[in-house]
């Protein structure tokens, strides 16, 4: 592989990374920087699978929490409740993700205007959101989520399958309108992230694995470590930003990279 497949492997890598977490859509960041930068992988898996240094970057922060909750399941009911909520939140995207696959790798995925559309959307809906006035917040305990709540914010989730609209700005605006506090939606989302992000991870591998060469694995592998090192500077930092600052931020950042790259894909195509 030459230096510069490597280059851009790294810097889609980071991308991953710095998106995973926030509510901008890093598949919409990652197939838009693939489509303008003539980026291409086998059945898009380099997108998927490269997810897991994100993922690994969130057990890495929540390390010393989730052995305590594992250490807790036999005889803590609070500790069985929580694992029992992110299972519950996780379902809905396992029947749409299986079902849907083919579509959303085919056809979602190949169609760069609707995930600048979807970009431009969902910024919008996020800045709405954000500005509510939140007189009646009941849950801000990220880990005693009722569990209709945490199927409701499953069922959010399952809107992420279409590119552009991202895995967590639809679970946290899903928390957000169902009565949860800024920084426990946001948590909330990180921990259902481990087993759906895991979970596409090995499904999409499985589905692909005759089609993937050594040169694949060589980038997957540099966009893995990439993810895992921007992952882990956005996980330590975002609770503490959005409990302060909100996800306007972030709606505005939707809005200008959509509004970017409609425009590029009008003059250029």
């Amino acid at each position: 592989m030459s230096d510069e497949p490597m280059l851009v492997s790294a810097l889609l890598g980071v991308l991953e990374g710095l998106t995973e977490f926030i509510p901008v859509s890093s598949t919409g960041h990652l197939l838009l920087s693939g489509h303008f930068l003539g980026f291409k992988s086998t059945g898009k898996t380099f997108e998927v699978l490269i997810q897991l240094g994100a993922v690994l970057a969130i057990l890495m922060v929540y390390a010393g929490r989730l052995i305590a909750v594992a250490r807790a399941l036999p005889h803590d009911r609070d500790a069985r409740h929580f694992v029992a909520s992110v299972l519950v939140a996780f379902a809905p995207a396992v029947v749409v993700g299986v079902l849907a696959h083919d579509f959303i790798k085919t056809v979602l995925f190949e169609t760069p205007m609707l995930i600048a559309i979807t970009l431009i959307a969902g910024g919008v809906v996020l800045l709405l959101v954000d500005r509510r006035v939140e007189p009646d917040v009941r849950h801000t305990d990220a880990m005693r989520y009722p569990l209709r709540l945490a199927l409701a914010i499953g069922l959010f989730q399952c809107l992420a399958m279409i590119p552009g609209v991202s895995r967590s700005g639809s679970t946290i605006v899903g928390a957000l309108l169902l009565g949860a506090d800024k920084r426990s939606a946001a948590e909330f989302s990180f921990f259902l992230a481990i087993p759906t992000m895991a979970g596409a991870f090995t499904y999409d591998l499985y589905q692909n694995r005759a089609a993937l060469d050594m040169s694949d694995a060589v980038s997957i592998g540099i966009g893995f470590v990439a993810a895992f090192v921007a992952g882990l500077i956005v996980v330590r930092s975002l609770l503490g930003f959005v409990s302060v600052y909100g996800y306007a931020l972030f709606g505005w950042w939707r809005i200008i990279v959509g509004g970017l790259a409609l425009i590029g894909l009008l003059v250029a195509g």
